[in-house]
């Protein structure tokens, strides 16, 4: 018969079974008839010739089953026939059912979902051609990466002979403008070679050419797919149009691909080539080509090893050449720090990330021992029903195929709810994930995980439900006959009480992760920032460039432009109702802003010139100090008699105080900030410490000098207004105000500072989030794991209570009797989990704040907390255990 006819006679059997078992039945019939008259024709009678058939063919029913056990169909039939019986048993127990499935999902679900937020950062290939050969370089500075100098760039761009391209970039924010209100873009300034370091090409047009950078260079610019459609909608004629950005007129040249992804900057949209000039490397260095602003990507050559390319730029950092000098702070003193992009994009968040998959990987190890448990318990019941199948005739091999189906079942059942855990899981990371978390984008569901996470429980669940038929092998069936499930359930009580050792001690890992991140996170928020933050609302407003820097006059006119600008839009904000101070500053502490050059060199007059110190500059306005609650030490404030005209001033941190003048009073003296060609400043106060951009980070050295005595005036500041009331209530009018001097600056980053000091530290808050959810749901297995314990061992041990109540044992006697059995399994668990806490505690070291991964409170408190959950999970089977009626178990047996 071929294949065909096989498959389809047995397709024809399954769906047509009444009229196949019909024609089996004519058949054997049939044949039966045919024996009888083989009989008759031999000289029986009619009675002796059916007798004769009868004993040839034997019995037509057995006849009939053996015919329709041939065949791929049965195999079928049997499948679903065990498939049907294992949902009754399902539903029979809908409570093992209900909490094993909803166990495997919690594994399954949160595994996938978070090992999906970790590939695309951690282990997925960048999407870009070859992506181990793209480097990223930084200057180094007291041990931390540093931005690179356009002068330094040059001469590494020069030098160096690893390297098939190098590039620049910095941020750039242009202001859309002429729509109903203008609009702020976020792009970059990049040099020529930038797409090519990373090896994609526009896909309309054409890419920068070397001849448009520099201060004379065209003014063109590259949009992305995403900016394309929603601007343009997508018009194959977009190229050569020109759009005003900063009130100039850019001609567009390509259209980047559908689908690419700007890792170094996730939320750009558009590029525009850098414009340095090149003849100011040599003949100023107080020039923008010699600030410590830029970031540095290199693509290597083909067959040119990562560690050759490092040692090359670390001899070319060491030994400078007259014809590339250096200033001190781009001396390359202390070297670089080259590192492949891969890793650069993730080091902030490497080891937050390593932390949670670590936790995710111990809570899918808690899933599947609790699912193992629930198995054990439950096929130690059922093997009196076992012996019972096995003496009927059922085979050893017929039982473990039923095991084996329930299990995949129950498998299945758990996967489904798991694959929908983890699409929710997804979203939810993806909506709680701070905002600069790289690769945020390509975060989706990851197949390949699930179907790991989903073989694996499958495969535990598989071994967990075929050890009771292994059993059975070893154990005579009329044994098994002969006693209760109950007390074989026995045999695996001590698998169970181990699995929920471990159980305990896992869940005490998490927990107290859990509570030294919490512990830390209260920490935190208790750090002063150095200001007040509440009834503060801050925005931030960038000038575009066309109206201030093509003037007619005079460079310095634009400047002159620009102050006029934002003195009279502080001016209005001061007259809205409810605002009780306003300032502006160039730089916002804890803000993050991208396009901010926040630090430059200070020297005072007593320092050599090869020394000097990095600080924070802020331009502000007079009054900036009292709008931000900033308190004054020594001294005065900045107010408005420190104008252009007026003699140099400048506020100093009491942290740059104490570094450089110890306990000398530094009123009246001098120091450079920034160029050196410029006056010197005269220190006139000393003012309390901000933290500038993280409450975790000491970075506190700071300089406050008259925006209008800066040596350039900053495009973009930002808004400080204090309120009498709700600070957000006032957003309407204060941006009314602004847009009253001049409608065509866009207005954006507008928040609170409370809710941007939030921000600020949403990286730990989402650890915290993911950590305290995984303690939670180890906390609810591991007590879930010992209930079950104890309630089995209640039902294995009814015979013994019965007969200590019938001896005279109480109610409590009963009671403490179970709780102690519950709570010595916890002890247990808690003194492994404690060693295994000491050793991930280490671990977790770098994601603390002002906490030590020994804290007593975050050791005691979860201790203690999964001690009372495990003593309530106690409680619930002691009480069932405490009303046996001893007559009932008695007479039972």
């Amino acid at each position: 018969m071929s294949i065909w006819r096989h498959a389809a006679r047995g397709l024809g059997g399954l769906l047509r079974r009444r009229m196949r078992n019909q024609e089996i039945t004519e058949e054997i019939g049939q044949y039966f008839e045919e024996a009888a008259a083989d009989w008759r024709a031999r000289g029986l009678s009619e009675e002796e010739a059916r007798r004769a058939a009868r004993l040839e063919c034997g019995n037509p029913v057995v006849a009939a089953e053996q015919v329709q056990s041939y065949g791929w169909e049965n195999g079928v039939r049997t499948f679903l026939s065990d498939l049907r019986f294992a949902a009754r048993q399902l539903c029979r127990n809908p409570g093992f059912a209900v909490i094993s499935a909803i166990t495997l999902a919690l594994g399954i679900g949160a595994s996938t979902a978070i090992f999906s937020a970790v590939n695309p950062i951690l282990f997925k290939p960048l999407p870009y051609p070859h992506p181990g050969r793209i480097l990223t370089i930084w200057n180094e500075y007291e041990g931390a990466r540093s931005d690179i100098a356009f002068g330094i760039f040059r001469e590494l761009q020069q030098r160096s002979h690893s390297f098939e391209t190098m590039a620049i970039f910095e941020p750039w924010q242009p202001a859309l403008t002429g729509g109903t209100e203008p609009e702020r873009l976020d792009g970059q300034s990049v040099s020529a070679g930038f797409f090519h370091v990373l090896g994609v090409a526009p896909a309309l047009g054409r890419d920068f050419r070397a001849s448009e950078e520099g201060p004379n260079g065209s003014k063109v610019v590259i949009l992305s797919n995403r900016l394309w459609q929603n601007l343009f909608h997508g018009d194959s004629a977009i190229l050569g149009r020109q759009i005003k950005l900063d009130g100039d007129n850019y001609t567009v040249i390509g259209v980047m691909p559908r689908g690419f992804e700007d890792v170094l900057s996730p939320s750009a949209e558009l590029w525009t080539p850098t414009q340095y000039d090149q003849q100011q490397i040599t003949r100023d260095f107080n020039s923008w080509e010699w600030g410590n602003h830029l970031r540095m990507v290199g693509r290597l050559k083909p067959g040119v090893a990562r560690a050759r390319a490092i040692s090359e730029l670390d001899q070319i950092a060491h030994t400078p050449l007259p014809q590339f000098p250096r200033p001190r702070w781009a001396s390359l003193d202390h070297g670089l720090i080259i590192d492949s992009l891969q890793k650069d994009v993730a080091h902030t968040v490497r080891p937050a990330l390593l932390a949670v998959l670590g936790a995710v990987i111990l809570l899918l190890v808690i899933a599947c021992v609790n699912v193992v448990n629930l198995l054990l318990a439950r096929s130690g019941q059922r093997f009196g029903e076992f012996a019972l199948r096995g003496a009927l005739g059922a085979s050893k091999r017929r039982i473990l195929r039923q095991l084996v189906t329930e299990s995949m079942l129950l498998s299945v059942l758990g996967g489904v709810l798991g694959i929908a855990a983890a699409f929710g899981g997804v979203r939810i990371i993806v909506a709680l994930s701070p905002a600069d978390l790289p690769r945020l984008d390509a975060i989706h569901l990851d197949l390949p995980a699930y179907l790991f996470a989903f073989a694996i429980t499958t495969m535990i669940g598989l071994v967990a439900g075929v050890v009771p038929t292994l059993h059975i092998s070893r154990n005579d069936m009329h044994t098994g006959l002969r006693q209760s499930s109950s007390r074989i359930a026995g045999s695996h009580l001590w698998t169970r009480r181990l699995l929920v050792v471990t159980e305990v001690a896992l869940a005490l890992v998490l927990l107290v992760s859990a509570g030294l991140l919490l512990r830390s996170m209260e920490q935190l928020l208790r750090v002063n920032p150095g200001f007040q933050s509440s009834h503060l609302l801050t925005m931030q407003v960038a000038t575009s460039g066309h109206e201030f820097d093509n003037l007619p006059s005079a460079p310095e006119a634009g400047d002159r432009a620009r102050r006029r600008f934002f003195e009279q839009a502080l001016d209005a904000v001061r007259r809205v109702p409810g605002v009780q101070k306003a300032a502006f500053t160039s730089f916002l502490p804890l803000s993050d802003d991208p396009t901010a050059i926040g630090t430059y060199g200070a020297q005072f007059e007593d320092q050599g010139s090869q020394s000097g110190y990095n600080v924070f500059r802020y331009a502000v306005s007079p009054g900036y100090c009292l709008a931000m609650g900033i308190p004054l030490l020594q001294g005065r404030l900045l107010d408005e008699h420190d104008t252009a005209n007026a003699p140099q001033a400048v506020l100093i941190s009491a942290s740059l105080a104490r570094r450089h003048f110890g306990s000398r009073n530094p009123l009246g003296s001098r120091l450079h900030v920034g160029p050196r060609n410029r006056p010197w400043y005269s220190v006139v106060g000393v003012v309390g410490d901000v933290k500038q951009t993280s409450l975790a980070i000491d970075q506190e050295d700071a300089v406050y000098i008259p925006e209008e005595q800066t040596w350039y005036a900053d495009d973009t500041l930002s808004f400080v207004i204090r309120a009498r009331g709700n600070p957000a209530a006032l957003i309407p009018a204060v941006k009314a105000a602004i847009w009253s001097v001049n409608k065509n600056q866009p207005i954006v980053r507008i928040m609170t500072m409370d809710r941007m000091m939030t921000t600020a530290e949403a990286e730990r808050r989402f650890i915290l989030i993911i950590f305290e959810a995984f303690g939670v749901a180890a906390l609810i297995l591991a007590a879930v794991g010992l209930y079950g314990v104890l309630s089995g061992s209640v039902t294995e041990r009814t015979r013994e209570i019965g007969i200590r109540a019938a001896l005279g044992a109480s109610h409590r006697d009963i009671l403490g009797l179970i709780v102690r059995d519950g709570m010595q399994l916890t002890a247990f668990g808690v003194a492994i989990g404690l060693c295994g806490t000491a050793a991930s505690a280490r671990v977790m070291n770098s994601l603390l704040f002002g906490t030590s991964p020994f804290d007593p409170l975050a050791w005691a408190g979860t201790t203690a907390l999964l001690m009372i959950v495990a003593a309530i999970a106690c409680c619930v089977p002691a009480w069932r255990a405490a009303r046996v009626d001893p007559s009932i178990t008695l007479r039972s047996e």
